[in-house]
């Protein structure tokens, strides 16, 4: 059992859960095994994120026999770029490394991150040299996705480095100022700046043989987040696109007139009308859609909402740093109490 923390730790693992009741026992097991093996203070932060299998039963049973182990549980599924906000949040190290709890991110690759972040690194990104375990069509559309993204945004984010990294206090203080509400989480990590440092690795399979949670759809809504969280070249672009096309129709007009007037020619009306039509139509609803998407943000931001709302909180009574500054976790909210659960009080 791990002793009673007197002083906030020297790292702090963020560990985002949902449905990963397979999973716990053997992250525990790696995890605490890789930082116990650096000798310094840690604790390991997980957030429930409405599992609804028996995760969060795990998780409150191990606060209960090692006292470096702290769970936030959800009311309700908020996704996992919220939980890594509260993890953030309620994190109270000098260093703080989110990380998966199904094995593909190894913990053993954290002594290699804290050595870069001694040496003066505030962010330690570990960039997957391979991704092998992906499909061939998903790695090409994530190589030409963040491809895209870095040309329409001026925050350089990197490709194939996911949330798995070593984050200093002093970003993390950042971030937790980041309230919105649509969290693309990779450009959250890179908007402060601050000194990085890259090391690679292979991610490995699923610890349970277990497939991606992470659907078609899922990940077609998550890359719309990338993209109208951190640039506005979608709403400017349209600018150009009425200038091209109005040009266009300019010396179509011209070409009609004269074919009409110097050469007789008959112009065809119909089909060239319908398809004139059904082009511009279709432009116009493209760019409606695309303020739709910007407006739709607007008015999830203005609703002013908590980000989340936390059910319970285990395991935290030892420390310092939350005490002192738990209050600041962004757009939170905590659920009525729970008698028998626990969880400590709101921050």
């Amino acid at each position: 059992m791990g002793s009673s923390l007197t002083m906030p730790p020297v790292l702090s693992l963020v560990v985002p859960v949902y449905n990963e009741e397979r999973n716990i026992h053997a992250f525990l097991t790696e995890a605490t095994r890789a930082l116990e093996a650096l000798g310094e203070s840690f604790e390991i932060v997980f957030v429930d994120d409405g599992s609804k299998d028996g995760s969060l039963g795990l998780l409150v049973a191990a606060t209960t026999t090692d006292a470096r182990v702290r769970v936030v549980s959800f009311a309700r599924n908020f996704g996992k770029e919220t939980a890594l906000a509260a993890g953030l949040a309620h994190a109270s190290g000098d260093a703080v490394i989110p990380i998966d709890c199904d094995l593909q991110h190894p913990p053993a690759l954290i002594a290699e991150m804290v050595a870069q972040w001694r040496k003066g690194a505030d962010m330690v990104l570990a960039v997957r040299s391979k991704r092998t375990e992906e499909s061939w069509p998903r790695r090409t559309a994530s190589g030409l996705y963040y491809r895209v993204l870095r040309w329409l945004t001026s925050v350089d984010i990197p490709a194939h480095a996911g949330d798995f990294r070593l984050i200093s206090r002093k970003v993390v203080d950042v971030l937790n100022q980041m309230p919105e509400r649509h969290r693309f989480m990779k450009g959250i990590y890179a908007w402060p700046g601050f000194k990085t440092a890259t090391i690679e690795f292979q991610a490995a399979q699923r610890n349970d043989g277990g497939g991606s949670k992470w659907g078609f759809f899922k990940l077609w809504r998550f890359a719309l987040d990338g993209i109208f969280s951190f640039s506005t070249m979608p709403l400017k672009v349209w600018t150009y696109v009425g200038l091209l096309c109005a040009a266009g129709s300019f010396v179509y007009l011209l070409v009609t007139i004269i074919q009409v007037l110097w050469f007789g020619v008959d112009v065809p009306g119909y089909a060239s009308v319908l398809s004139v039509l059904l082009f511009f139509n279709g432009l116009s609803i493209i760019s409606n859609g695309i303020q739709g998407e910007y407006l739709a943000r607007i008015f999830e931001e203005v609703k002013g909402r908590p980000l989340y709302v936390v059910g319970g909180r285990w395991g935290f009574e030892s420390s310092k740093r939350l005490e002192a500054v738990g209050a600041q976790a962004p757009a939170s909210a905590q659920a009525q109490p729970q008698a028998k659960s626990g969880a400590d009080s709101a921050a």
